[in-house]
């Protein structure tokens, strides 16, 4: 109901503009940005937050040699256990920005039962070298499993779309929230992620 009266409004102030062609451009211009700016305001939901229909989580589709700091993992092995999904690429700035938050959260909680997995989905050719990305997860620091994605095969499993992008899977393997974006220390991701850390832990 609000987007038809937001779309009703719009279309009333155009119909009160005169003919003048100028004014004709100007308007064009605004009506454009008011629906960009209204259309990223409905949508913003959807970038990120609790599912309204929670899926199962797919099982991995990395063979031995694809995984760093791990034998392949099974979903069945992570039964009980909260997951942390982290889609990323090295050459991703805002993807690394976000590790010291993710190492901080991953040492938290660890204990109590979350399990980070890193699923690395390379954009560029050199980024599906296993040793570039074995030197990259050395350099910042990531200790949990990485499987590398390079086949894009999780990455549609997961019906991903974007680096970087954080999951949550609950106790059961099912998917509960998704997360878009650069995130650290203190921001509305980080907190979103961490408060759905510790419900779903409680569980």
């Amino acid at each position: 109901m609000k987007n038809k009266w937001l779309f009703a409004g719009l279309l009333g102030i155009s119909q009160t503009i005169t003919c003048n062609p100028m004014k004709k451009i100007t308007l064009s211009l605004l009506l454009t940005l008011l629906f960009l700016t209204a259309v990223s305001f409905l949508l913003r939901p959807a970038i990120g937050g609790l599912l309204t229909q929670p899926r199962t989580l797919p099982e991995f589709t990395g063979q031995a040699a694809d995984w760093i700091n791990s034998a392949p993992l099974p979903v069945s092995d992570l039964h009980g256990k909260v997951v942390l999904l982290d889609f990323w690429t090295f050459d991703c700035w805002i993807c690394y920005r976000s590790f010291p938050w993710l190492a901080e959260i991953e040492k938290r909680y660890h204990a109590q039962g979350l399990q980070v997995i890193g699923i690395h989905t390379p954009e560029f050719a050199h980024e599906k070298i296993r040793e570039n990305v074995v030197a990259k997860a050395q350099e910042f620091d990531l200790h949990h499993p990485v499987m590398m994605d390079n086949n894009f095969a999780y990455w549609k499993a997961m019906a991903n779309r974007y680096w970087p992008t954080f999951y949550l899977v609950d106790k059961k393997g099912n998917i509960r929230a998704s997360y878009i974006g650069e995130t650290h220390k203190g921001d509305t991701n980080a907190q979103q992620i961490e408060q759905q850390i510790k419900l779903l832990l409680a569980e």
